[in-house]
């Protein structure tokens, strides 16, 4: 079935960096965008960032700048996350949507202490 692993989460330091990568397997058809989603505590889920077939992104205002995704022809997507906050500090997930249906990695933890 269908599956989205992701890694690279975990604690840093203000202004450290984090690379989060998502693999996606099984049988996924038209992948038109892929992008990455956080919710921290007591938060709605938002947006982070896009990026869709032809390499177009999209970056939230608070990480633009900061934050760079890409992906590769192997169905897989990265967030590059550089200078850190505090606020940053959620959980990751990875999403990819292909054929119209939205499939949701189980989210990795980034926290950032101050």
């Amino acid at each position: 079935q269908v599956q989205l692993v992701e890694s690279g989460g975990g604690l840093v330091q203000a202004g450290g960096s984090l690379r989060l990568s998502c693999a996606a397997s099984g049988r996924i058809f038209r992948i038109n965008v892929m992008g990455w989603y956080r919710q921290a505590p007591g938060k709605q889920r938002e947006l982070v960032a896009i990026i869709g077939s032809g390499s177009s992104t999209n970056y939230a205002d608070s990480v633009k700048g900061r934050f760079t995704i890409s992906r590769d022809n192997a169905r897989a997507v990265y967030l590059q996350m550089n200078s850190l906050k505090p606020e940053d500090t959620a959980v990751y997930y990875c999403t990819v949507v292909a054929a119209n249906i939205d499939y949701w990695g189980q989210g990795t933890q980034v926290t950032v202490s101050s």
